[in-house]
């Protein structure tokens, strides 16, 4: 056995739930980024690389790379089937069979199945929305998001409410030349000493070029985040619920800029109403007990002056698909 194997083989000090909760944020920017991770926590580089294959094999960490900001490039949509319940199953794997959906949940409601889209662009989005439609036999409402004023899915695992920061709503865009290098950073990096040496490697660019690019890109907001991508179901978190409340399209931004500063709040955003659909605004709130979920949901209405405003509650009941978007890989089948 090497030593830098003997290395890795050290199990961490620091429970590893409470590692990968710490490096969902500030990826370091420098040659050997896993080094610099495990410093903190008297980990080897190794080490860390060992830590984190571990994790995506069992399936906590879905990668370690990028979250763009909103405007950075491509187009998404929250989406919403009525299945018949005996066709759940079926047309949930149809739906997940689309590369280009990347959250695919049932949830507690007529509306029964919620999935998210990414593409590229509007005309490829569209397009997988409609084979959907066409393999499927049903109807898809389509919910496009207009602003968001939170967005937040790197939460703290141990229940700690992060400092609210308004969601911005025009990242500077990735330029044509450098999809292709935003669409690796979609997929993670590799799990390798020097990952941006190898992130840039396919496409001539060289270790100092590529931290140069994510520096300016996490600096002005193009990517919101880069760090370790978390499933949070693996860790209990399953009680999760969205809730939507029908107002009238002058009221929704001042509410929505309230209820994105409540306690408990992961995602807040505005999004077009459609047929038979008024709502406009929606929240998610996670948890691991449905009970404290519904007492943080009526806590956020009532600190921002939501509690007359009708709404309904969808919690999630089950997980059939969960990945990063594809705001820069084609989707085509």
């Amino acid at each position: 056995m090497t030593p830098s194997h003997a290395a890795a083989s050290v199990p961490p000090a620091e429970p590893v739930p409470r590692l990968l909760n710490a490096w969902q944020h500030g990826f370091p920017l420098v040659e050997r980024p896993f080094d610099a991770l495990g410093l903190p926590f008297g980990l080897s580089g190794a080490q860390v690389r060992a830590t984190l294959r571990q994790a995506l094999a069992r399936g906590e960490v879905s990668r370690v790379g990028a979250v763009f900001g909103v405007g950075a490039g491509g187009n998404g949509m929250l989406c919403a089937m009525q299945v018949p319940p005996h066709r759940l199953e079926s047309v949930a794997a149809l739906v997940n069979a689309e590369a280009g959906v990347n959250h695919n949940y049932a949830r507690e409601h007529r509306l029964n199945l919620w999935f998210v889209a990414t593409a590229p662009d509007a005309r490829a989005l569209q397009s997988i929305v409609a084979r959907i439609e066409q393999a499927t036999a049903l109807d898809v409402l389509r919910l496009p998001m207009r602003r968001a004023y939170r967005i937040d899915l790197g939460f703290d695992l141990f229940g700690a409410h992060a400092p609210h920061r308004a969601a911005a709503n025009d990242a500077p865009p990735v330029p044509p030349h450098l999809h292709a290098l935003a669409a690796r950073l979609e997929d993670g990096l590799q799990l390798v000493a020097r990952p941006y040496a190898e992130l840039g490697a396919a496409m001539g660019m060289d270790e100092p070029a590529v931290l140069a690019c994510l520096r300016q890109w996490c600096a002005q907001g193009t990517v919101r985040r880069l760090g370790v991508i978390l499933r949070h179901h693996e860790f209990g978190v399953t009680a999760n619920a969205m809730t939507v409340f029908d107002l009238p399209a002058d009221a929704v931004d001042a509410a929505g800029a309230r209820l994105a500063a409540q306690p408990g709040v992961n995602l807040c955003y505005r999004r077009s109403p459609a047929p038979g659909w008024p709502y406009t605004l929606y929240c998610m709130v996670h948890g691991r007990e449905r009970a404290a979920v519904r007492a943080a949901v009526e806590a956020a209405a009532h600190g921002a002056g939501l509690s007359g405003v009708p709404r309904e509650l969808l919690f999630s009941s089950r997980r059939f698909k969960q990945t990063g978007g594809r705001y820069f890989t084609p989707t085509s089948p």
